[in-house]
């Protein structure tokens, strides 16, 4: 899959860019059937709320066929290798669920300023793409976006119990009105392509309907982490260049099911 300039200058414009219907309907239920083997698994990489619902579920593509194929995608791969203009590595995998009536907020906040200050990431040549497994609704958690945020560069946060969301008088600064925020919805399959400086977050889930968000993080094969911190299950420690494969999740949910 290659960017058209128009979508190439939405990205710069707005720092995201979502394109529908990336991912077949057959290619979605077997990455949400993935999806849920893994959450019945207790492991350090899966996260929980405080009811013991799943939160995030990390490196899942370290122990699973398809999810390591998901990495490999050309409709991955390629296009973010268009916006970063250079050979990539994956820096973290993850799958966040959103659950129905459970699913928590996720604050404002940058990626890079936890890649730089958590991680040694050097630059902000990183960024994610998110593939929707669910139709994803402003109701349900979409993600939100402060468009053209990314242009401010890295917004320093503090640790707080591990995480570093902006702090109110950077929100404040930002979000003037409702028109600076967009709402990524988009049909299960689309697949969203956001810069690690974007500020975003999202709301709670309390519908009965699931907001499944695989995410994978392409950096820079020159911006390999210099300092690294966290577990290796969420700063990967292995910075080998990605060869692309044309449609890799269907030749390996072909071969998974056969």
């Amino acid at each position: 899959m290659k960017l058209t300039a128009e979508q190439h200058q939405q990205f710069d414009d707005n720092g995201f860019l979502l394109v529908p219907d990336v991912f077949s309907l057959d290619e979605v239920i077997a990455l949400r059937d993935e999806s849920n083997a893994i959450f019945q698994h207790h492991r350090p990489e899966i996260w929980r709320e405080k009811n013991g619902e799943p939160r995030t579920a990390f490196g899942c593509h370290e122990y699973n066929e398809v999810f390591r194929a998901l990495t490999l995608d050309s409709r991955l791969v390629k296009p973010v290798e268009q916006i970063i203009g250079e050979q990539l590595y994956i820096h973290q995998f993850k799958v966040n669920p959103k659950v129905a009536f459970e699913g928590d907020t996720f604050p404002w906040h940058q990626d890079f300023v936890t890649w730089h200050e958590d991680d040694g990431m050097p630059e902000a040549r990183a960024m994610n793409a998110a593939i929707f497994l669910d139709d994803v609704h402003a109701s349900n958690g979409a993600l939100m976006f402060v468009l053209g945020s990314h242009k401010e560069g890295m917004i320093y946060a503090e640790d707080v119990n591990g995480r570093r969301w902006l702090e109110r008088k950077d929100v404040v600064r930002l979000i003037r009105s409702g028109d600076d925020i967009a709402i990524a919805e988009g049909r299960a399959g689309s697949v969203l392509l956001f810069h690690g400086d974007v500020v975003h977050g999202s709301a709670g889930n309390i519908t009965p309907l699931p907001r499944r968000i695989l995410y994978v993080t392409y950096s820079a094969l020159s911006n390999h982490l210099l300092r690294p911190t966290r577990p290796p299950y969420i700063a990967h420690r292995s910075f080998e260049p990605i060869v692309a494969v044309e449609r890799a999740v269907q030749h390996a949910t072909a071969h998974h099911t056969a």
